[in-house]
């Protein structure tokens, strides 16, 4: 896909159990956190992708956080989440609420199943996903 990938990174400390345990929490309540990029222009793009992993069932405060401050309006928006068990479909209604308020009309939505899978394999399952669902039309 023609496109650029820009990577959310949460300036927060989130290895070990207690931090985990802090993250999940978080998600939960939708806590916002420092980010890196601290916005996104998204001008120059019609079709938006955003994902990334499911913590207890909601998005990552990092990923909520951009969604705050990007400006969707009139964007076409695929959202996804990567998860280790069957919660993604929570984290996926929440992603679409959020969006939605922010302007997006969304396209399309699937989960990728990450648990046990070489970052190979989990390339490979995006692709094919992006296949079946006929994804490929949104490139821009």
């Amino acid at each position: 896909m023609n496109g650029s990938l820009v990577r959310i990174h949460d300036l927060k400390n989130r290895d070990g159990l207690k931090n985990r345990l802090i993250a999940s929490i978080n998600a939960f309540r939708e806590t916002k956190t420092d980010i890196i990029p601290a916005k996104v222009d998204l001008t120059n793009y019609d079709t938006v992708y955003i994902g990334g992993p499911t913590w207890a069932g909601n998005p990552t405060p990092a990923i909520l956080t951009i969604i705050d401050r990007c400006n969707f309006t009139r964007k076409d928006v695929v959202l996804f989440a990567t998860m280790d068990s069957n919660r993604g479909e929570t984290n996926i209604e929440r992603l679409e609420e959020k969006v939605k308020m922010r302007g997006a009309r969304v396209i399309e939505t699937f989960t990728i199943a990450t648990k046990g899978k070489s970052p190979e394999k989990l390339v490979n399952d995006t692709e094919a996903i992006i296949e079946m669902k006929d994804l490929k039309m949104y490139k821009r």
